[in-house]
């Protein structure tokens, strides 16, 4: 098969990676006439992948160029497999290259829900959240969970381990005294165990606007799901808090607190497994969704800092005071976790107040 150019335009980490990205390019573009001309970056993420488009017959396609041993395809794969057959919409995988880390998607279009919402984040809102609302009664339904990798205690404590390496330390320069990191120890148990405690589902793990597209009738339902290769079996209320409490565009509460209810009412005519209290008890189910909000919200303050500090990404902390001030509504709410609330004021300052402000 011949080897086609790319653009000069289309940067590459080393000249061997150029080279098998053409080789394997040649090999697929007669096949979904493609023309490797048309080659642009389409997005990239906060992983090490990254996403080109390019127009082949009849529209476009995407190019996922994952890099091994940084980044593995294959759960992209499979997982993509259960979302269509869950009857969702996942981009079809058109062609794998798992060595060398490509593949060749269908192109879900260029309108992701984060940008449609923050047009439109009235009248419009309330259709795309609620497709995403029921949508995700489908994926915690359709998925096999036991195909997934378990959210465990290990993966758990090591997610909230990023808030003080990476965003107590790191960026803010603060060593904690014994009695802070005892506080922080007895935070983190509370919420390990009330995310262990919850019925376990797949879980996307950022199922967020900025992960759902907006499709037009006659490129499949809403949501596009993208993103999905980190899914894990783990908490239920998980997706659902990303989804209400975004890195990128906050609600207040009472809207929060409508489309929970919508996904609530549909979970459990669905057959969701809720369990006997958060079946229930909408009270219940929304104290472990504000909880494990919390967990994510401490890993999300970590990770922010880190592609600042590790990966030469800064943009990404400039959202850090939406994350405390979510963290920070949370802590005041409940008494057990009240104490945290001394661990991120000296941190926060005027951040909290400005981030609290939705």
């Amino acid at each position: 098969m011949p080897t086609l150019s790319c653009p000069d335009t289309i940067p590459w980490s080393d000249a061997t990676r150029r080279s098998a990205f053409e080789h394997w390019l040649g090999r697929v573009a007669d096949t979904h006439g493609l023309q490797a001309s048309t080659l642009t970056i389409a997005s990239a993420d906060a992983s090490f992948r990254r996403y080109l488009r390019l127009q082949r017959s009849g529209g476009h396609a995407i190019v996922m160029d994952a890099p091994p041993p940084l980044e593995d395809v294959r759960p992209f794969v499979q997982i993509a497999r259960q979302i269509a057959a869950a009857g969702l919409h996942a981009p079809e995988v058109l062609e794998v290259d798992a060595e060398h880390g490509f593949l060749l998607l269908e192109d879900l279009g260029r309108l992701p829900y984060l940008d449609a919402l923050l047009h439109d984040p009235g009248r419009g809102a309330e259709a795309l959240m609620r497709d995403a609302a029921k949508a995700l009664v489908h994926f915690q339904l359709g998925l096999d969970a036991s195909t997934l990798p378990a959210f465990d205690e290990a993966l758990i404590a090591r997610e909230l381990a990023l808030f003080p390496e990476w965003c107590v330390q790191r960026e803010f320069g603060v060593t904690w005294t014994a009695p802070q990191q005892q506080t922080w120890e007895r935070i983190c148990r509370l919420l390990i165990d009330s995310a262990l405690g919850q019925p376990q589902v797949a879980v996307h793990r950022d199922w967020m606007p900025r992960n759902l597209m907006v499709c037009s009738p006659n490129n499949g339902a809403n949501p596009g799901i993208l993103d999905f290769q980190d899914a894990v079996r783990g908490p239920i209320t998980y997706d659902l808090a990303s989804m209400l409490r975004d890195a990128f565009i906050s609600w207040d509460e009472e809207r929060e607190l409508d489309w929970a209810v919508r996904w609530w009412e549909q979970a459990r005519r669905a057959g969701v497994p809720l369990g006997e209290h958060l079946g229930h008890d909408f009270g219940e189910l929304w104290r472990a969704l504000e909880w494990m909000g919390l967990q994510r919200h401490l890993k999300v303050l970590g990770i922010f800092c880190r592609l600042k500090h590790r990966d030469g990404k800064p943009r990404y902390a400039q959202d850090l005071p939406r994350f405390f001030g979510y963290a920070t509504r949370v802590a005041l709410r409940y008494a057990p976790l009240k104490p945290l609330l001394g661990l991120l004021e000296p941190l926060s300052g005027s951040q909290v107040s400005s981030g609290f402000t939705f």
